[in-house]
């Protein structure tokens, strides 16, 4: 009888043997440059991210570079039902991914697939186009960039965005999919228009930003950025920072809108949202040079809310962003009065914890459980410290970037 430890070998990592490609064209099929992985394979193939029972694997999965109709193939060499003449089985490849893909929207016949390759030139963007842009990339070629606006009024969008959303089981960690059916959903994409080798302009999908426009009285709303994704492909070409800007543009006109939030957002995505916010509040009159000095206040607040639907605790963000550019570190007492500013704010938490346990000892309650969590001074100055560290670390790389703009 064939042990399974015997194959061990065959353990392979599903984020090396699974590639993607976007295909433009039949042609596309043969260029390996086009292939990219995933960034992680776990919510698809569990915690060890691995696909056991095979021999030279290679799972594709192919879309179209438009409306993104998925083909899943595998290739291998051997398999382990071979070589263990039946009583071992290999993990079946297909059905597990399948399982996470929205019914009926993939193919597992390539010429069914190129059927729909064949008809992909008739796709068009969904929704209302709110910007364009250009970007010359290393190449020196000047590509196309368009970013629309849809929602839950265009059912072929719905289904074609249950296909966009395939990508973020693979790309970002803890995804997960989103209800298209409840009409608070909106939604932004950005697409690529490009000439095919007739001269025909056709559009790719690039990425997405999904908004969820949450409730608040008594008629407002308060949007909340989901989940944004752009395709590896089309990363480092700046095109979160504009999708942003022009989600910020869209629901500036709206007077209903208090203001936009971000639902647990990555590092990556914070970074790049506090370089936009504070190169839009560097225009205002409450984040200039000599106001910035006086120390953060209500007017900021104000002004960036009304401008740019900042909320209050990323205006606190972009004001310590602001005051840093402004701060000359070589000037003792200027960047000294800086930190204190900062550390004032991240200890804040430490100090209400604090007050809280000294009400309910007056109270004549037990705390003595609450203080042991907490630690002693000398433990909070070191912690204090290594916090201001990170946070400056963090604030000088967005500050160089907006030197460099």
């Amino acid at each position: 009888m064939a042990h399974i430890q015997e194959y061990q070998d065959l353990v392979l990592d599903a984020v090396e043997v699974v590639e993607f490609k976007l295909i433009r064209s039949k042609s596309d099929l043969e260029k390996e440059e086009l292939a990219f992985h995933p960034l992680m394979a776990h919510q698809i193939f569990g915690e060890s991210e691995s696909i056991f029972g095979y021999q030279g694997l290679k799972v594709s999965i192919l879309y179209t570079a438009g409306p993104l109709h998925i083909y899943l193939g595998v290739n291998y060499d051997r398999k382990v039902d071979e070589l263990s003449k039946g009583e071992i089985k290999a993990d079946d490849v297909v059905a597990t991914i399948a399982e996470k893909l929205p019914d009926g929207c993939y193919f597992v016949n390539m010429d069914e697939f190129l059927k729909t390759l064949d008809k992909a030139d008739k796709f068009q963007p969904f929704g209302e186009k709110l910007a364009e842009s250009k970007h010359t990339d290393d190449e020196g070629n000047e590509r196309h960039f368009e970013i629309y606006h849809c929602n839950y009024k265009y059912p072929s969008f719905l289904k074609f965005f249950s296909r966009l959303q395939t990508f973020v089981l693979w790309f970002v960690d803890a995804a997960s999919y989103i209800d298209v059916d409840d009409p608070q959903w909106s939604y932004f994409i950005c697409y690529e228009k490009y000439k095919n080798e007739n001269g025909e302009e056709l559009f790719a999908t690039v990425g997405y930003t999904t908004i969820y426009e949450y409730y608040a009285y008594p008629q407002h709303i308060r949007p909340r950025i989901s989940q944004m994704l752009i395709l590896p492909p089309f990363q480092k070409l700046g095109i979160g920072t504009k999708m942003v800007e022009n989600i910020y543009k869209f629901y500036h006109s709206q007077k209903n809108v208090i203001d936009i939030t971000v639902e647990d957002p990555s590092d990556d995505f914070q970074r790049m949202r506090n370089f936009v916010d504070s190169r839009l509040c560097m225009k205002l009159k409450s984040f200039q040079r000599d106001e910035i000095k006086k120390g953060f206040n209500k007017e900021m607040i104000k002004e960036a809310r009304e401008t740019y639907k900042l909320n209050p605790r990323q205006c606190r963000k972009v004001y310590e962003i602001l005051r840093l550019y402004h701060t000359n570190i070589h000037d003792k007492d200027d960047y000294t009065a800086y930190r204190l500013d900062v550390k004032k704010r991240l200890n804040a938490v430490y100090h209400k914890q604090l007050s809280d346990i000294k009400k309910m000892e007056k109270a004549k309650m037990d705390t003595e459980w609450l203080r042991a969590r907490l630690p002693n001074l000398k433990q909070r100055i070191e912690q204090l410290q290594e916090e201001y560290e990170q946070v400056e670390k963090d604030y000088k790389q967005i500050i160089q970037k907006l030197r460099d703009v």
